[in-house]
């Protein structure tokens, strides 16, 4: 099929590759021009594992292609996808449509014959009802259909994501549409993912529903962490024990800084107001929204815990900026609330990250971005691992203690072992747990 996608973001560039890699015609539409001549070059703006080369070979074989003439691209299309932004907008909260209405136009105007408009961007419910006004009324001849088909793509392992999905959601009441969709996402019969079918609302609402519940699981774990601190416990343990439960399940039980990123803090904060506008406030979400803000910048206290309740004048290594690894997205991450903090008690920071740091840069000043880990940690009165790259996992600690200024690890994602580092002399201190064998100064 020939498929335009309009925005050549995240999600949009994803979408786009692996549906030409799924055989179909795409054109990945965006009114950047550095971003499209830098995409026609091959390179790749955003970081995600095997995005590149699959870029590249369907690129090479003409399944994908890359331009800012939105007009042809969706003259041609059988199928049109919607993937533009939808921050928050500033001041209220609600999810900013400016760019999806603004597509909606543009696509109205060049549509030509039969055409399935889809929404792919992260929209709030209704949304879909308001395109297909915005269509009739700009082309009142234009043959098309609406539909929605929310996105469900971790970063990190998106292709995989959406080549091995766990579902596909189609929200459309038109018979001719769900067939066109059904035909889009043919090729992955073969993985027999269940392909749901549903009212357009309702498909609208699942996306907002299942990230506001993920989210909602992040922050029930952290807050059981930090009890588990205070009686002596070990949420490691914890999580393990109630995650076997399988109506409970393992994901998503990882105790840590908080959650952030492109999707959980927008998308709870735009289903809270959705509530709100609906009268049908959501009482627990807005809970786990307010106690996650709160908790990122809690974090800087417990690295001047760890110092003795005072980091004034101290040099703190961070490792990992990102919100998590394999990524190189800095929105709404906690090592930006976290460093602010720290330097706010009065400590330098310096930082490395795999993949981040020029991202970082945009966000966070007066910090100091080392090449590698060990010469980010070196006369470092306390260490800090924020994100749990790969790269972190197997530190040598020998070569730590001899670098370090002092033997201090702040583990906000509990990947090593209290006792093992407090044989090695550290002090160690991570998220949900004691250890009575841990040094303390």
């Amino acid at each position: 099929m020939r498929i335009a996608m309009i925005g050549s973001g995240y999600v949009g560039l994803v979408s786009g590759a692996c549906f030409a890699d799924f055989g179909h015609h795409v054109v990945c539409v965006d009114k950047d021009d550095a971003k499209i001549a830098a995409l026609l070059r091959g390179s790749i703006p955003i970081y995600e594992p095997g995005l590149e080369e699959l870029v590249a070979r369907n690129a090479e074989q003409q399944r994908l292609s890359f331009t800012t003439d939105l007009p042809k691209a969706v003259s041609d299309a059988d199928v049109v996808f919607i993937a533009v932004g939808t921050p928050s907008r500033r001041g209220d909260g609600h999810a900013d449509l400016s760019y999806v209405f603004a597509a909606a136009r543009e696509i109205a105007q060049a549509l030509s014959g039969y055409t399935v408009v889809v929404t792919k961007s992260t929209v709030p419910v209704g949304t879909g009802d308001e395109v297909e006004r915005i269509i009739k009324e700009t082309r009142p001849d234009a043959e098309f259909a609406v539909v929605s088909n929310p996105e469900f793509l971790r970063e990190g392992a998106a292709i995989r994501d959406f080549k091995h999905p766990d579902r596909i959601v189609i929200g459309t009441g038109d018979e001719r549409a769900g067939a066109v969709m059904a035909e889009v996402y043919r090729p992955l019969y073969l993985n027999a993912p269940p392909l749901m079918i549903t009212e357009r609302r309702t498909a609208e609402l699942i996306k907002y529903a299942a990230n506001a519940f993920l989210a909602t699981k992040i922050t029930f774990i952290n807050e059981i962490a930090d009890l588990a601190e205070k009686v002596g416990a070990n949420v490691q343990d914890v999580a393990r024990g109630i995650g076997l439960d399988n109506r409970i399940g393992s994901k998503f039980l990882h105790a840590g800084p908080g959650y952030g990123g492109s999707c959980f803090p927008k998308d709870t904060l735009a289903l809270i107001k959705t509530g709100q506008d609906y009268e049908a406030p959501l009482r627990i979400v807005e809970t786990v929204a307010a106690v996650n803000d709160n908790r990122k910048r809690a974090m800087a206290r417990k690295v001047s815990a760890a110092l003795g309740g005072n980091i004034r004048g101290k040099t703190i290594a961070v490792l990992g900026l990102t919100f998590k690894p394999n990524t190189d997205d800095m929105r709404e991450a906690p090592s930006i609330p976290l460093i602010t903090a720290l330097q706010d008690m009065g400590a330098s920071v310096r930082a490395y990250d795999p993949a981040g740091m020029e991202q970082a840069k945009a966000v966070l000043s007066n910090v100091d971005y080392a090449q590698d880990a060990y010469a980010c940690v070196e006369n470092a009165d306390a260490l800090v691992i924020v994100t749990e790259w790969e790269q972190f996992r197997a530190l040598d600690f020998r070569r730590l203690k001899e670098i370090m200024a002092r033997p201090v690890v702040v583990d906000l994602r509990n990947i090593y072992d209290a006792r093992e580092l407090a044989r090695q002399g550290f002090v160690y201190s991570g998220i949900g747990k004691t250890d009575p064998n841990s040094l303390r100064y």
